[in-house]
């Protein structure tokens, strides 16, 4: 086993008097508190951690830095977990990702061997010929696509967004941040320090682990930071982005934390780049840096005997410091590291080899790192082949150079430049207020860090006093640290500049010769820095090589927008909690004892339907069968409730809704539909006239706080003498419908229920002696009322039906049933059988739009609408003994192969025994007599044939085949 745990270190973040047990692919392994998912795996010798995510070539440990996506698992709980940050958990139940069959066994590794029928680009040229062939790649090719699986009965974990202010943002707790937050503190300023790691301390951890005086002054200026009352510190907290006003959400494991500050000081420091050669993605073949994290913060030698590349003084710093742990270092291969950089008395004395102006040519191995060969390099690349060697080994560690983990200050409107000299971009331009520091600013030195990090605090005291700003001060080093041109060629390929998404240097080459030779378009057609790492390790490389094929400087050639976010978050992070207000009608405690299964509907509780958990199916089609045969309530208080009074209370309802009012008498009533400016239908509902300037108007649950402010807004800009008042929480609603309900209603009510003498519209009058309005309903059954009373007098009324109605078979309904009934009535739902762009022609409602009345909202737009209608809603069945899956709504409708159409309402009928359903498809289709081809899950087809509504009629009856107007 080529990992173990090493001495214990003077700042290890494990504690090793204590054993965590977990399982990766079932197996059993023990961990430490403080390990992470990597660092517990890899100190148990298991160095396949992953596979990647086109090819499947085996994948190990990189960064430990979170910036690279090797280590990617899952548990039955959880997906995309990031295992180098991820902490080890007692009895955690680790699994891979991207995997078929297990990690060493994966049954997709030999797409590897398919690369060249893979190139760059080819998802945009491939699988669409034949097209008869097409659904079968689609189908392929969507299996395979995702990393890990999806738990759908997942619960949601959700956490608190917060909010903090203060005068200085200081994001990176290492020597730079820690000196710069304890300046800005000293001197009167609120400080935030927040640091990606689970300690503060950074660098200092790993890079100085073996410096006394340096872990000497780390451990007072943290003692000082946690004594300093100015300072909060945030731990495990990544700066996600930064924002107008200096708003910077910070990603911590209890939730987002929004912080507003005055001024923010960058510390972010570098992430180390990547040399490119043959097999450099093998497990085995590690930044220099996150060897010596996993060395000097989990304990773990990476491997027995390593061979290192380096091109600065960091990467020696590493081999010397693997070296004292007991590693071996085999040799070192040097891309042209200054001498001021070379400790050559301490790698004599070490006896380690030292090649300059060699390069890695090719790593060997299959699913891990076996050894690698060594080879004169120049500045092109180029390997001198005829005086290479093979050198064994299980390790291969990379420090050939760095990146500026500069994200947000690109984001706050910053700007860098390349330097020559460092070989890596550094801050040029910034605002006051947004000030980079230590190595993210191009200083290395650890006391050059502390000093500009006390320059940087001062200049953002200067700014947030509204004093002079003092001059920049040059700490930056004045030498390399890192290769030019870090990047082998091999005539065999598979030299990886992007991990993350399997780009090889020959796709980038290949890319620009199709003509995408812009940077911008370099990355999207290739998908260079376009995977879960956003860049981090292969932005810079990418950069460099299109530069060399375009012959120009890394300047001219640009750089890729640096777009929040700056690390993934977690979609429930950026949710936050459910803050969204919960209504309950006035009869909810009545609901709930008779055994309601409560929904949300918008912001109200609704009873779904009644009865046990698991009896859902059959107790809706009780319910309808009620209603059908008997009689049935549903409780409605969630419409909206509207009165507009005043003498031009008909006006403005003229102008808001598509049908007239003005010519409504009182008592009668009219299906009133609204639209919006282009047509599209907002909310249908009813008009009822109380008196002369007296008006009663209902809405659709979901929308009816919009429609008052439709009312509401109509009246001011037309200069409506007008009122609107809502009356949606202050009144009670329930609708009785069913052959019996006039039966159960009659005895009750003083209004005259009568065929005759009510026909439609609203009463006012009394039921079981409450003063209530009585409205004739017709949404879910031919006979049908609502009664509207105020909250008090709605729960005495349904008591009193569900006594009286108990020896007519009166039965409460929920909202299933009423979605199935108004189904097999032939009525659509606003919202669900149209969308965000149907208008009244689509929806098969032409008879509410009336074009006899001068002027209304969206008048215009409905004449050029009426003979441009390029879809419609049809009516569908399917039949009584089809044995294929039932379709769902927003399943496509299918035509000569095309999409026609989606499927927008769909239920089985109790009362018909079949399912019916509405479909919004292409006018070509909807006047033809064709059946439907509905396309359900997996792709199987399903016809349907055309139906006129009602689907039922009176008592249940089927309709007679008349078009629904």
């Amino acid at each position: 086993m080529p990992y173990r745990r090493a001495e214990a270190g003077p700042r290890e973040w494990i504690d090793r008097g204590r054993t965590l047990r977990f399982t990766f692919e079932g197996r059993s392994y023990e961990g430490h508190p403080g390990d992470t998912i990597t660092s517990a795996l890899l100190a148990n010798g298991v160095s396949l951690l992953g596979r990647s995510f086109k090819y499947h070539r085996p994948r190990g440990a990189f960064s430990l830095a979170n910036h690279d996506v090797n280590a990617l698992f899952c548990t039955p709980q959880d997906t995309h977990i990031r295992g180098d940050v991820t902490p080890l958990v007692e009895g955690m139940d680790v699994r891979p990702v991207n995997v078929r069959g297990g990690l060493d066994n994966d049954r997709d590794r030999h797409l590897d061997r398919l690369g060249r029928f893979m190139p760059v680009g080819f998802y945009y040229k491939a699988f669409h010929r034949p097209k008869a062939l097409f659904p079968y790649w689609e189908r392929a090719i969507r299996k395979r696509a995702g990393l890990g699986q999806v738990d759908l009965d997942w619960t949601p974990d959700r956490r608190a967004k917060r909010h903090a202010h203060c005068d200085a943002l200081v994001v990176g707790a290492g020597p730079t941040g820690l000196t710069a937050a304890l300046d800005l503190a000293d001197n009167g300023c609120s400080v935030v320090l927040v640091d990606e790691n689970p300690h503060p301390g950074a660098s200092f951890d790993y890079a100085h682990a073996g410096d006394e005086t340096a872990l000497a002054h780390r451990d007072a200026l943290i003692a000082s930071v946690h004594a300093h009352p100015a300072i909060t510190l945030h731990t495990r907290a990544v700066a996600l982005g930064h924002y107008a006003d200096h708003l910077v959400p910070i990603a911590t494991p209890d939730g987002i934390i929004k912080v507003r500050a005055r001024g923010v000081l960058l510390a972010t420091g570098v992430i180390e780049q990547p040399a490119v050669f043959h097999n450099n993605d093998r497990p085995g073949v590690m930044l220099a840096s996150g060897a010596q994290r996993l060395l000097h913060r989990f304990g773990v030698a990476a491997c027995r005997r390593a061979i290192m590349v380096v091109a600065n003084g960091e990467g020696y710093a590493a081999a010397l410091d693997l070296h004292a742990a007991g590693v071996e270092i085999a040799a070192i291969a040097d891309m042209g590291t200054p001498e001021s950089q070379i400790p050559a008395a301490r790698l004599l004395a070490a006896g380690i080899p030292v090649h300059r102006d060699h390069a890695i040519h090719a790593a060997h191995g299959e699913s891990a790192v076996e050894a690698a060969t060594l080879a004169p390099v120049d500045a092109d690349g180029h390997c001198d082949l005829a005086r290479a060697h093979r050198v064994p080994c299980d390790g291969v560690f990379m420090s050939v150079g760095w990146a500026p983990a500069g994200q947000l200050l690109y984001q706050a409107g910053g700007r860098l430049r390349y330097d020559d000299t460092l070989a890596m971009p550094v801050p040029e331009t910034w605002p006051d207020t947004v000030v980079p520091a230590g190595r993210l600013n191009g200083v290395f030195d650890l006391d050059c860090q502390y000093e500009d990090a006390r320059d940087a605090a001062a200049r953002l005291r200067a700014a947030l006093a509204g004093e002079p700003v003092p001059a920049v001060a040059d700490h930056r080093d004045r030498v390399s640290h890192g290769a030019a041109w870090p990047i082998v060629a091999h005539d065999r390929g598979r030299n990886f500049v992007d991990l993350d998404e399997d780009v090889q240097l020959k796709d980038l080459e290949q890319a620009a010769r199709e003509g995408f030779d812009n940077i911008e378009l370099l990355k999207r057609f290739s998908t260079v820095g376009m995977g879960p790492s956003q860049g981090k390790h292969a932005n810079q490389n990418a950069i460099r090589i299109l530069a060399r094929i375009r012959d120009q400087g890394i300047d001219a050639t640009g750089t890729t927008t640096a777009r929040p976010m700056f690390h993934p978050v977690r979609l429930e992070d950026l949710a936050g909690r459910r803050l969204r207000p919960t209504r309950r009608s006035p009869l909810h405690d009545a609901h709930a004892e008779l055994g309601a299964r409560f929904m949300d509907a918008g912001a109200w509780l609704r009873p779904a339907w009644y009865g046990a958990a698991g009896d859902r199916a059959e107790a809706i089609a009780a319910e309808v069968r009620a209603v059908r045969e008997a009689v049935g309530l549903i409780d409605v208080s969630t419409l909206g409730k509207i009165e507009v009074v005043g003498p031009d209370a008909a006006r403005l309802l003229e102008a808001a809704y598509t049908v007239r009012a003005a010519d409504l008498s009182v008592g009668a009533g009219r299906y009133a539909l609204m639209v919006d400016e282009s047509g599209v239908v907002a909310d249908d509902g009813l008009i009822a006239r109380l008196g002369p300037e007296h008006f009663f108007v209902t809405a659709s649950s979901g929308h009816a706080a919009a429609t008052r402010r439709e009312l509401t807004r109509e009246a001011a800009l037309g200069g409506f003498d007008a009122w609107v008042v809502d009356r949606t929480s202050e009144l009670g609603s329930i609708t009785i419908a069913g052959p019996r309900s006039r039966e159960l209603l009659a005895p009750l009510t003083d209004v005259d229920l009568d065929r005759k003498a009510f026909k439609g519209g609203i009463r006012t009058g009394h039921v079981c002696g409450q003063p209530a309005r009585v409205l004739r309903a017709a949404f879910v059954d031919r006979i049908g009322f609502e009664v509207h009373a105020d909250v008090a007098a709605t729960r005495l009324i349904w008591a009193r039906l569900m006594d009286d109605g108990a020896a007519l078979g009166v039965r409460a309904f929920g909202v299933e049933a009423q979605r199935v009934l108004r189904l097999e009535m032939g009525h659509i739902i606003v919202g669900q059988d149209t969308d965000g762009l149907t208008d009244p022609f689509e929806a098969a409602m032409a008879g509410a739009v009336h074009f006899d009345k001068p002027a209304f909202i969206g008048r215009g737009a409905l004449a050029l609408l009426a003979e441009r209608t390029q879809r419609r809603l049809v009516a569908f069945t399917l039949p009584a003994d089809a044995d294929t899956p039932l379709p769902r709504e927003s399943h496509l409708v299918i035509e000569d192969g095309e999409i026609a159409g989606r499927v927008t309402s769909i239920a089985h009928s109790p009362t018909l025994g079949y399912a019916i359903g509405f479909a919004m498809v292409d006018t070509a289709l909807a006047d033809s007599e064709r059946a439907l081809t509905l396309r359900v899950d997996d792709g199987v087809q399903v016809r349907a044939t055309r139906a006129a509504t009602p689907f039922v009629a009176r008592r249940g009856k089927r309709a007679q085949p008349e078009s629904r107007s």
